[in-house]
């Protein structure tokens, strides 16, 4: 299937690694130039040459840290400036701590909600000019499964990313009528640095190991395993692609089939 994405301009956050980094890979794959993200500077620029080395694409790495209110509206306006446009814009960004409801202050609260929801806010709404001359314009959110089955002790994901939801919906509806289309995906367990965090923190509070973690959670999946970065990648850029373009106001779960609802 061509994807249609070739030449398309794409902002990919929080892409130094993990599932960014492997979005903004495919994203390049299918010959869209492209504009990463970090808030550290060797990693991002060795992330954007790998990149392009080994897709022969143009890859640009930008750095800042999205915590920063002051950092997605440069980071935006910079893509736009360096790419000569903007068609395609990644929304994602690192996971607030684990821990227990009353193990976080309000200080801790408004981190995370500045990095998991404010930031998503800031990114879009900076974009929407330049995204308005796309003729194929799509904002794709990061979120997590947590949306629709808490995971103990993610307290703040399981708050927050469920706000990132309810705001990639509500602009689904209310910016259709402007050609751009908003979707999210709701990965689950997937082998990147992430959740090598969050098994390492499980594995401390349960007293066991974090193979013991991974090979538990894996269980836990009607596919025996955790995913890819690559997997959860080819639904991404097929998501954001021309090809999907009648494909709005989708919250996908890319999961394995971890979720057990029927919504």
């Amino acid at each position: 299937m061509d994807l249609k994405l070739k030449g398309k301009r794409a902002l990919v956050t929080g892409s130094s690694q993990g599932l960014g980094y492997a979005t903004a890979l495919g994203l390049a794959l299918e010959g869209c130039v492209v504009a990463i993200n970090s808030r550290d500077a060797d990693k991002i620029s060795a992330a954007a040459a790998k990149i392009s080395s080994d897709t022969g694409t143009r890859v640009l790495g930008l750095v800042g840290d999205l915590e920063d209110p002051d950092v997605p509206t440069r980071l935006v306006n910079e893509a736009d400036r360096l790419l000569d446009g903007l068609d395609i814009l990644v929304t994602n960004a690192g996971g607030p701590p684990a821990g227990a409801f009353e193990s976080f202050d309000e200080a801790a609260w408004q981190k995370a909600l500045d990095l998991t929801l404010m930031s998503h806010v800031r990114l879009i709404k900076a974009a929407l000019p330049f995204l308005r001359r796309s003729d194929s314009a799509s904002v794709l959110t990061i979120t997590s499964i947590t949306v629709k089955q808490p995971i103990p002790n993610l307290v703040l994901s399981n708050s927050i990313r469920a706000a990132t939801v309810g705001l990639t919906k509500s602009l689904a509806l209310e910016l259709g009528r402007d050609g751009i289309r908003f979707n999210s995906i709701l990965p689950a367990w997937t082998d990147t640095e992430r959740v090598k965090e969050l098994v390492t923190f499980r594995a401390k509070h349960n007293k066991t190991t974090v193979a013991a973690e991974i090979e538990k959670q894996a269980q836990d999946s009607p596919l025996g395993r955790i995913g890819t970065p690559e997997e959860f990648a080819n639904a991404a850029v097929f998501l954001v692609s021309p090809a999907a373009s009648y494909i709005t106001g989708v919250m996908l779960s890319v999961d394995g089939g971890l979720y057990k609802g029927t919504l």
